[in-house]
């Protein structure tokens, strides 16, 4: 089997950084969350959070069976103090993973890495579906 090059790896590390992150994030979110508003959210956010994870699980399979070593360190976790701050940073996180996820799904196809390429493009759906899920949250707020 062709290995993939260190661009490939190294972007599935920074996807594997980024689903530790919003994972935990939006799990402590759901944990904080309050008001009534918090109160019709809130399982929301730890049903996204679960998804997450798993994605997180998925993407370093992958990466260790193309021969490279999953982090263990998250990107930079922004829970918020307020629910605006939370909300608008949650948009902004899914924006980044949905950029970089095509980034990868692009990459991986002229490597023709079709599984990876699979696999992202069925990540990226999820995460389409919770930046809309966020925005429509911030309509909202």
């Amino acid at each position: 089997m062709k290995k993939a090059s260190k661009e490939l790896l190294d972007l599935l590390n920074d996807a594997i950084a980024r689903e530790l992150q919003v994972s935990i994030q939006y799990m402590w979110q759901h944990v904080m969350w309050g008001g009534v508003k918090g109160f019709a959210v809130k399982d929301e956010l730890k049903k996204i959070a679960i998804v997450e994870m798993k994605h997180a699980e998925k993407i370093a399979e992958r990466l260790y069976y193309l021969g490279g070593t999953p982090t263990t360190k998250p990107s930079p976790i922004v829970v918020g103090k307020t629910l605006k701050e939370m909300i608008a940073q949650d948009v902004k996180d899914e924006e980044n993973a949905i950029e970089m996820y095509k980034k990868i799904i692009d990459l991986a196809r002229k490597e023709g890495d079709e599984v990876t390429n699979l696999i992202f493009r069925h990540i990226l759906e999820d995460e389409e579906e919770h930046h809309d899920t966020f925005t429509t949250l911030m309509e909202e707020i």
